[in-house]
């Protein structure tokens, strides 16, 4: 495994990070017992992984509570989260409070190295420092935050702009951000200031269900050309991500996009979602190996470089693994 420290927090991380939600959850979805899921959880740490991410709208926080009874609490990074807003109800401190409480009892422990705030929105980004803030600075000043973090929603924020109001407010340690090779517009907005403000990078949506199957790429590349955000010359190619495929370069278009995506100056951690130990062993792997090749990272930037909302899918009914 490869280590680095997440922004100006002082963790030292792995460079693959074990995403317990997504469309995967562990394999709960899939029918994995509640025990065989914490399994896998363990068997991502035999493998080097010691970062885990959860959250109580994923279902994962008991599953990876049932992992670290079996686990040296400081071995192993633990970040959940808390919305500012669900199902209509805006959070207020109490709320807020309530949660941080109930991760820590689901989790079985007494402090969360990173607690994140959940997918947030611009318009709610007022009622997150006014109201939400200060109960996360009462939990972490008592010692049951270690560092606080903050998640985009990128199924609707493109351009990030909610982070680009929080890069400058001086309390998020750690960002939680969406990058892949058909949304790389991060580089130009968020990286650099990430990078000089020392905020941690937690990356997400590096695959998704876009890059397992071609017939996707060539889909959402066509719904692209169709709104006017690239050449139809470009999206008509029926292998768009052929030319990464070869000898010295990637031998899948997974593959292609974990590495992609983990060697982006700026990112410190990549997640990935997993319901299977040979899945869990492929992602891990692929997120280890060298950089792809520089005239493969520099074709992507041509072709795909100005396109900001591809991969951005949250309909678990097109994943299938």
């Amino acid at each position: 495994m490869r280590y680095t420290t997440l922004g100006n927090t002082g963790l030292r991380v792995s460079v693959a990070g074990l995403g317990c939600g997504g469309f995967s959850r562990l394999g709960l979805p899939a029918g994995k017992t509640e025990d065989q899921a914490a399994d896998l959880v363990l068997e991502a740490v035999d493998l080097g992984v010691n970062f885990l991410d959860t959250a109580p709208a994923y279902g994962t926080e008991p599953t990876v509570g049932k992992a670290l009874k079996k686990l040296q609490r400081d071995k192993v990074v633990v970040a959940t989260k808390v919305h500012v807003v669900r199902n209509g109800e805006w959070y207020d401190s109490a709320r807020v409070t309530q949660n941080i409480d109930n991760s820590l009892k689901q989790l079985g422990t007494d402090y969360i190295d990173v607690f994140q705030l959940h997918g947030v929105r611009v318009a709610e980004y007022d009622h997150t420092i006014n109201v939400v803030l200060p109960a996360l600075l009462a939990a972490k000043e008592k010692g049951k935050i270690r560092h606080l973090g903050i998640t985009e929603s990128p199924v609707d924020d493109f351009t990030h702009e909610m982070l680009l109001r929080a890069v400058n407010e001086g309390v998020w340690e750690v960002f939680m951000v969406a990058f892949n090779m058909m949304h790389q517009g991060t580089r130009k907005k968020l990286f650099s200031l990430t990078q000089e403000k020392k905020i941690g990078t937690l990356l997400m949506f590096a695959v998704r269900s876009i890059f397992t199957k071609n017939e996707r790429v060539v889909a959402a590349l066509k719904q692209a050309a169709a709104a006017g955000k690239i050449s139809k010359e470009i999206a008509d190619n029926p292998e768009p991500l052929d030319f990464l495929l070869h000898e010295g370069g990637a031998a899948s278009i997974t593959e292609a996009a974990y590495r992609f995506a983990v060697h982006e100056p700026g990112v410190d951690v990549v997640l990935f979602g997993t319901g299977n130990r040979d899945h869990l062993r492929t992602n891990i792997k692929s997120l280890l190996m060298p950089p792809l090749p520089a005239a493969d990272t520099a074709k992507l930037a041509e072709l795909y470089g100005n396109l900001i909302d591809v991969g951005m899918d949250a309909s678990p009914t097109q994943e299938k693994k």
